[in-house]
């Protein structure tokens, strides 16, 4: 199997986890991986959960379509942004993910430095101004978010997440929504204390090496 080829399963393989997790549910949802000059991309109008691998299509960093039949999803240019704003991003994963969502209903921020693993594995979690689905809002929505955060809440519409590679990405979205229930179950006590400052400090550190490869 060749790199293009074992890309497009690597997509088909995080979909399907995407939906028995429940994180999408039916065409919901999008995930695409980049490879130099090309993006492979899921497209638009099609169950995450039954997709196969030939039905990913192949874009230019301008979204044009070069190989594929069919539409790439309606938030291409999010993923787009995302490569641009971020050479070091190679895949990007859009998902409803249903605490998630529900925190941006009731107003909770998740960018508050509750769970230590939060801050060293996404730096914190950011929620977007609300913006229409599939429209250039939503691009712009993440800007100046994704520059600094591998996830970002998307108000009313899940979140999306950033990474090395699919796999690195789809495990910030679960990680996010973990983070989500957690916040969740605990707020149904009281209010949170955030980490207190010093501790932060450490943790992005220890970020920092960990990105590094230290």
């Amino acid at each position: 199997m060749d790199s293009k080829q074992q890309l497009k399963e690597d997509i088909v393989r995080i979909c399907r986890m995407l939906h028995r997790k429940n994180y999408l549910a039916a065409t919901d949802g999008n995930v695409s991986v980049r490879l130099g000059d090309r993006v492979f991309v899921t497209p638009s109008g099609v169950h995450k959960g039954l997709m196969d691998a030939y039905q990913i299509l192949t874009v230019d960093l301008e979204g044009r379509v070069l190989s594929g039949e069919g539409k790439p999803t309606s938030e291409i240019r999010m993923h787009l942004l995302a490569y641009e704003l971020r050479p070091d991003v190679e895949a990007v994963v859009h998902a409803h993910l249903p605490y998630a969502t529900a925190c941006t209903l009731a107003g909770i921020d998740l960018l508050e430095p509750i769970l230590p693993e939060v801050v060293i594995t996404l730096g914190g979690i950011p929620t977007a101004a609300y913006a229409t689905p599939g429209s250039e809002e939503v691009p712009e929505s993440i800007r100046g978010l994704i520059e600094e955060y591998d996830a970002v809440l998307l108000s009313r519409h899940g979140a999306m997440t950033v990474g090395r590679d699919v796999t690195d990405a789809y495990n910030k979205m679960e990680k996010l929504e973990h983070t989500a229930r957690v916040v969740l179950a605990a707020r149904l006590q009281g209010p949170l204390p955030p980490l207190p400052a010093a501790e932060v400090e450490k943790l992005r550190r220890l970020r920092e090496q960990y990105k590094g490869g230290g």
